[in-house]
């Protein structure tokens, strides 16, 4: 049986810490020693931000960003072209678009994907708030940016039969080889994706 080390304020610490995406026990102790050992520099600071963060952040009405201010900076950017929505499953999509500067477009963000088997229907995500934007003149087009999963390609074909009737193009990302991608290395679904999904040269 390994005996504690610390006090519990650092075991809590650590405990935290591993709850975080892509931080396990070992690396979460790491961190924390780290956060400890620089607590100047580091851990004060960083209570700070998240104490700013905990009281500020907001989640935006109309597009589901988070942000400090309602509406959101992507959505009150005069030079975003309005007549494009990118619809996504989560915030981390959004901002993974935003990094590649892929598209200059307004977003929407479902928060999540229907997935039955989790108990996550319809009414769990925000299509009705998509339905609702898509029904503005100004709004042209519809990109369907979500995971090539099965939860998400059904949740793909459930939002285009919500925005069936309205005015708008229903487009979606395109699947197939990465960009540097040896097909050697490439699983059957994303090589059927690629031949599917085939441009001229």
């Amino acid at each position: 049986m390994a005996r504690r080390v610390t006090g519990p304020e650092i075991e809590k610490l650590i405990q935290l810490l591993a709850r975080l995406p892509g931080l396990g026990p070992r690396s979460a102790r790491r961190a924390a020693l780290q956060l400890v050992k620089r607590r100047d520099q580091l851990l004060a600071p960083l209570t700070e931000a998240m104490g700013v963060v905990r009281d500020r952040v907001k989640v935006c009405s109309c597009c589901g960003n988070v942000d400090t201010s309602d509406p959101c900076a992507v959505c009150t950017d005069p030079g975003r072209d309005g007549s494009t929505i990118v619809v996504v499953e989560d915030v981390a999509d959004l901002w993974a678009l935003e990094r590649a500067g892929a598209v200059n477009a307004r977003y929407h963000v479902l928060g999540g994907v229907l997935s039955p088997l989790n108990g996550i229907g319809p009414d769990d995500l925000n299509i009705a708030g998509l339905v609702d934007r898509a029904q503005d003149p100004a709004v042209k087009e519809i990109i369907l940016a979500v995971n090539a999963t099965v939860d998400g390609q059904t949740t793909a074909h459930y939002v285009t039969d919500r925005l069936e009737g309205l005015e708008v193009r229903i487009t979606r990302l395109a699947h197939g080889v990465p960009v540097g991608g040896e097909l050697d290395y490439l699983d059957e679904g994303t090589l059927t994706a690629a031949i599917r999904s085939r441009t001229p040269f």
